[in-house]
């Protein structure tokens, strides 16, 4: 697995557990959700730049072994 998408699987990871965690719990602050709202976001956006950069790559590979 590439060190990038290690990356993006533990932003949204991280995020959707503070999601969880401002939901479940009481009394917490709104910041919270926001907080985790903006990291699940920001690793989707570097998730899916990172698919759109590399979902060419197994023609490539195609190629190079014909």
């Amino acid at each position: 697995m590439n060190n990038s998408q290690v990356i993006n699987s533990t932003l949204i990871f991280i995020g959707g557990a503070l999601l969880l965690y401002s939901i479940s719990a009481d009394d917490v602050s709104p910041y919270f959700k926001i907080i985790g709202l903006v990291i699940i976001m920001l690793g989707l956006y570097r998730a899916t730049n990172y698919w759109v950069a590399t979902k060419d790559d197994h023609k490539e590979d195609s190629e190079k072994e014909s």
